[in-house]
């Protein structure tokens, strides 16, 4: 037996991944390099890379993104759906709205404002089939936007969101994609595999993000023009990157708890009023009909339109540009926004997380698609021809022309600056909190990475978008963000089959938990006096609400007694036993069995403080808080405390834990293809 004395645990410092730093670094530094220094070569590379990408794996970007949807469905309501993305006694950080702006700001943004007119109009006038302006190409050009924006995409999000919460926060794997690699290569995810897949996941989020705000930055130069007559040109632009990052800089280093939260919702907000003000301003009725129209065709053609290849006589040009384009950008895009979704979604059950992710942003991707591309398709059917030729030929003014058909256009189209300047904020900022989680080495998962480190990727962003935009190498970036969605889309598939295994490792937990259960009850049983007594007891442990000192006592003289007592048994059968003490914040005491190459056993007592109820005398003259010393195990909380147990008694429930423990290794044992998964203790969240 070992015991030993933790002081208060120090942050180990959170500190720089220096190879996943690094290579992410010369990537981007070759990459910029190369565009700048031979963009009409680069272009042609890629162009051609393109091309053959869309020639030759069309079809399975179809079926792939088909297959991560019904994947995450499928889990969602399955068994699994219950388990928490965290401990089991850990709850969500953030309420459903602040949940639900944060995932409309990072996995749309100012994507909805470039093409909320300029996709339903160019489906409308330029459709793959069929005849343009039309009434049917009115009802196919909105099953496509939705196609586009809709479940597909964000089952992509979905899953890589949910694996990384999944793996960080229930088993204390960094917040990085190789974690959830690790049911398949365990610890060589720390090696060569893990560096190479979190440094493409760090390219591609660095090229995603530069992208969109390079393309933003032109819209919103065409914004500032179309209101104050501010020159369309390199320095302007370069002006207002500046100005995007600084902003960046500002709501990334205040956090996700304050800045990003609370620009997120006011850009819900802001975007909601003008939804509805388009809606109220415009035909209301003709708005709404129409909206429940696009719903009942997006849904009852929802698997024809996933599969539908145009195999026979396909417009590949269209192809290209559309639907291929928009599977591969989800895909590239996976990483960035499904980790900023696991950084906000710890505590919140699978199926609360997948019906969340799936439902919120696609309610409103509905609402803001029908409601603005009706609205716009509407003006060109009465004969605005000329707005619709513009509006699809110049995507970036597209939103600022349709303004100029509504009511009160310009407080309208400072609304829209407004909000696509906070739209690529929140853009910049997620984006510079998520890289720097990915290029660092945390001590503690719920933790975010230095502020120096956002600062520093959140000025990389800029100056790449900077240079890119001064040297007309943005359509090449687009371009390789588009082809590194090709190889992340099998890293998609390693993260499925590392998640079932690590979900079929907690079915089979589930089920160890049921098998000795039995001889839990009876063992405990046993062990528990009759009688006048044993009611006494009961009720006293019942009403009874210890305070620090009473705490303290019971971890001194009757927990670790027991603990003692349980290892000095267990090397009997020479099985090794530890117990470990914490002190101060951390006071708690834990018991550690090494069980070789399996799974170890860890059994903590912690206390945990809650309100005094009023009905408890001792409240009228102690303060009102009194202490749970409640059991945690490698899954959690496992929410019943231990106040008033004898040492007898704690020696039983050890045991009893300890057996269901056994039971769990066996069945694992047992099932074919046996999975480890890590077995560092959590600690409550307090």
């Amino acid at each position: 037996m070992e015991s030993e004395s933790r002081q208060p645990v120090q942050p180990q410092g959170d500190r720089l991944n220096p190879i996943v730093f690094y290579g992410s670094v010369i990537g981007i530094v070759a990459f910029a390099l190369w565009t700048m220094g031979f963009t009409e070569s680069a272009g042609r590379v890629i162009n051609s890379v393109l091309g053959w990408i869309s020639n030759t794996f069309g079809w399975y970007y179809f079926l792939v993104v088909l297959a991560y949807l019904v994947f995450v469905i499928v889990i969602g309501f399955s068994r699994f759906g219950k388990i928490r993305l965290g401990p089991d006694h850990s709850r969500p950080d953030f309420n459903m709205a602040s949940w639900a702006a944060m995932l409309f700001a990072a996995g749309i943004g100012i994507d909805l404002l470039f093409f909320c007119i300029a996709e339903p109009l160019t489906q409308f006038l330029a459709p793959p089939e069929g005849e343009p302006g039309t009434v049917a190409a009115a009802r196919h050009a909105m099953e496509l936007t939705f196609l586009h924006w809709g479940l597909s995409g964000w089952g992509i999000y979905t899953l890589v969101g949910m694996s990384l919460a999944f793996f960080s926060y229930r088993h204390n794997l960094p917040l990085t994609i190789r974690s959830a690699l690790y049911p398949i290569f365990g610890k060589r995810i720390n090696g060569p595999i893990g560096h190479s897949v979190d440094i493409a996941a760090v390219l591609g989020t660095v090229f995603g993000i530069a992208t969109s705000l390079g393309i933003g930055v032109i819209q919103l130069n065409f914004g500032l023009n179309y209101m104050f007559d501010v020159p369309e040109n390199t320095l302007v632009q370069a002006i207002l990157v500046i100005m995007i990052v600084i902003f960046a800089t500002i709501s990334a280093v205040t956090g996700v708890e304050r800045g990003i939260r609370r620009l997120s919702e006011f850009n819900m907000l802001l975007a909601l009023l003008l939804l509805l003000f388009v809606l109220f301003s415009g035909q209301t009725l003709f708005l709404l009909n129409s909206l429940v129209t696009n719903i009942g065709d997006y849904f009852a053609n929802f698997i024809e339109l996933s599969t539908d290849t145009y195999s026979f006589d396909p417009p590949t040009d269209w192809l290209n540009a559309w639907t291929l384009f928009f599977w591969a950008w989800w895909i590239a895009w996976g990483p960035f926004v499904g980790l900023f979704l696991a950084r906000i979604s710890r505590g919140r059950t699978i199926r609360q997380f997948v019906a969340g992710t799936l439902l919120l942003p696609l309610t409103f991707m509905m609402a803001w698609m029908s409601i603005m591309g009706n609205s716009a398709i509407d003006l060109v059917m009465n004969g605005a021809t000329q707005f619709g030729e513009m509006a699809m030929n110049t995507p970036e003014s597209s939103i600022y022309l349709f303004a100029e058909n509504l009511p009160w256009t310009l407080p309208v189209t400072v609304v829209i600056t407004i909000l696509a300047i906070v739209f690529f904020v929140t853009s910049g900022d997620s984006g510079a909190l998520v890289l720097s989680n990915f290029t660092s080495i945390l001590s503690d998962v719920n933790h975010d990475a230095p502020v120096w480190m956002r600062i520093l990727w959140a000025s990389v962003i800029g100056v790449l978008t900077l240079a890119l935009l001064m040297a007309g190498g943005l359509s090449a970036l687009q371009g390789m963000v588009v082809i590194m969605g090709l190889p992340f889309s099998v890293v998609l598939f390693f993260m499925m089959v590392g998640l079932l295994k690590a979900l079929r490792v907690e079915g089979i937990k589930e089920d160890s938990h049921r098998g000795s259960l039995a001889g839990s009850l009876s063992s405990r049983s046993a062990s528990v006096e009759r009688g006048p007594k044993s009611l006494s007891r009961r009720l006293s442990r019942a009403m009874s609400f210890p305070g620090h000192r009473q705490v303290r006592y019971f971890l001194r003289e009757v927990a670790k007694p027991a603990m003692e007592t349980v290892c000095q048994a267990l090397e009997e059968q020479n099985v090794k036993g530890r117990i470990v003490e914490g002190s101060g914040d951390e006071e708690h005491l834990e018991l550690n069995i090494a069980l070789g190459d399996e799974q170890n056993f860890t059994y903590q007592i912690w206390p945990r403080r809650f309100t005094t109820p009023s009905f408890a005398l001792r409240a009228r003259w102690t303060n009102a808080h009194y202490y749970r010393l409640e059991v945690y195990l490698l899954e959690g909380s496992q929410g019943y405390d231990l106040t008033g147990y004898t040492k007898e008694q704690v020696i039983e429930d050890i045991l009893d834990q300890y057996e269901r423990h056994l039971h769990f290794l066996h069945l694992n044992r047992e099932a074919p293809g046996e999975t480890l998964m890590p077995d560092d203790p959590h600690q409550p969240a307090v």
